[in-house]
């Protein structure tokens, strides 16, 4: 199978992300393996949007550590505590994080020193554990938005959609 890769940066975000949501969930069909729908999704959405860095961090152990997963871009921060960083304090919180200046932000860890704005988006899978979080890096300040979080959150819920096998 050959898949095409969207690239939707010329479309309003809410068009983007529905987009890029059908896309995954066709490519996804019958697949109950974790890992590769995380592979899939950070290449669509890696491709799709044009960011810095695109990629999850799995929960390695709960409540204490994030450790890289599937991504596209540099290379990433290998292993993130909860709590600390914005990937962090997403997977502590269980709550979406923006943030329009990373340099504004306290504690945030630079994988990538030219990262200047970044989203954060936990995943949960049906009974509402958390698997990962999605990380996107932008190279512009102010990148992301409540159109981004929304596009995100429901592409996500992907992972609470189905049986899956955390490989």
């Amino acid at each position: 199978m050959a898949e095409t890769l969207l690239d939707v940066r010329h479309l309003p975000k809410p068009e983007a992300y529905l987009a890029l949501d059908a896309q995954a969930r066709a490519v996804l069909e019958g697949l109950s393996d974790a890992v590769a729908a995380m592979a899939t999704f950070s290449a669509l959405l890696h491709h799709g949007l044009g960011h810095l860095w695109t990629g999850f961090y799995r929960v390695a152990e709960p409540g204490r550590t994030l450790r890289v997963g599937p991504y596209q871009g540099s290379l990433g921060c290998l292993e993130i505590p909860f709590g600390a960083g914005v990937c962090g304090m997403a997977a502590a919180s269980g709550q979406t994080v923006v943030v329009p200046d990373v340099e504004a932000f306290p504690g945030h860890i630079s994988c990538d020193a030219r990262s200047r704005s970044e989203i954060v988006v936990p995943v949960f899978d049906r009974r509402q554990t958390l698997l990962a979080v999605l990380d996107i890096d932008s190279a512009l300040p102010s990148s992301f938005d409540a159109e981004d979080q929304r596009g995100l959150e429901r592409m996500m819920a992907w992972f609470r959609s189905e049986d899956l096998q955390r490989g």
